[in-house]
């Protein structure tokens, strides 16, 4: 995993805004910022890219980060008590670990790159940070994510990306 912090990179948060509005995913992200609102948000998220095959998220670890995914693809896998996997695929627009960030709970499965992926990801102390300065964004930001963990927890097969 290579985490990118450039000023350069930050300016590059568009691209995630546009892929996010270009989604028609069930689990698009629903955010309604404007480009400068983004720019301010970029000042609180890292730049990460993977691999395919890469480990993004692994069940059972404790950590609140909230990965947006910009472009590429990831594999969500979930093996229950009764050792069955499941699987679920997590494009562009969308976004993985906010059962995690809500629920304070360990990672509920494992999530890999199924290519390249680029994503931006907002850790737990930089959104108290967020919510403190920019309480507007982070409100926008906290209804959206709930949106999408409310329709994965709505549609049985995609309850598997709720990480």
């Amino acid at each position: 995993m290579t985490v990118t912090t450039s000023h350069t990179a930050r300016h590059d948060i568009l691209q995630l805004a546009r892929a996010m509005q270009m989604s028609n995913a069930l689990d698009a992200v629903p955010m309604s910022l404007t480009d400068a609102k983004w720019r301010e948000l970029a000042e609180y998220l890292q730049l990460v890219t993977l691999q395919e095959g890469q480990v993004l998220i692994e069940q059972g670890v404790k950590d609140r980060s909230v990965y947006f995914v910009e472009s590429g693809s990831l594999t969500v896998h979930y093996q229950d008590s009764r050792e069955r996997v499941r699987i679920a695929m997590v494009g562009a627009g969308s976004l993985l670990g906010e059962g995690a960030f809500f629920s304070h709970l360990p990672r509920s499965a494992t999530v890999n790159a199924g290519g390249d992926v680029r994503l931006w990801c907002l850790t737990a102390l930089r959104f108290r940070e967020l919510s403190t300065r920019h309480p507007d964004i982070a409100l926008e930001l906290t209804v959206s994510m709930a949106a999408v963990l409310a329709r994965r927890m709505y549609n049985k097969p995609k309850r598997v990306a709720v990480t």
